[in-house]
């Protein structure tokens, strides 16, 4: 079975979106997460800003990038679960790591932190429904 069937057999709660909803969605929100990351990177290389302030930038991207091969390629949903829950909190940690140093890098990253949120909540309840 491949990774769409799978997925379009799980369980899934009223509010999941269709399917094609994803793709545009995490297209937008690319663009807004490279912006972001490559200005903080950017002004980490040139010391305009500390580390800490990269590092929770840096998490998130991986745990975003580890989120497909999880859910998609491994097909466990806990796992998955967990991924995205990190995904959140690192990404509300580089919010507000960078809102007093660039306050328009935090607030670009508001539908990124909405569409998250909302995922969250979908992978959680996908989880629960399928246990």
């Amino acid at each position: 079975m491949n990774s769409a069937a799978w997925y379009g057999q799980l369980a899934k709660p009223f509010f999941a979106p269709p399917a094609w909803v994803f793709g545009p969605v995490w297209t937008a929100l690319y663009v807004v997460i490279a912006i972001s990351f490559g200005f903080v990177l950017l002004r980490t290389l040139k010391r305009r800003l500390p580390f800490a302030v990269l590092l929770p930038f840096m998490l998130n991207l991986l745990f975003n990038a580890a989120y497909t091969p999880i859910q998609f390629g491994l097909r466990n949903n806990l796992l998955a679960s967990v991924d995205v829950v990190l995904v959140l909190a690192t990404l509300v940690w580089a919010m507000q790591a960078i809102w007093h140093r660039a306050r328009w890098v935090a607030l670009v990253n508001v539908p990124y932190l909405l569409w998250v949120s909302f995922a969250t909540a979908l992978q959680l309840s996908i989880t629960w429904m399928n246990r």
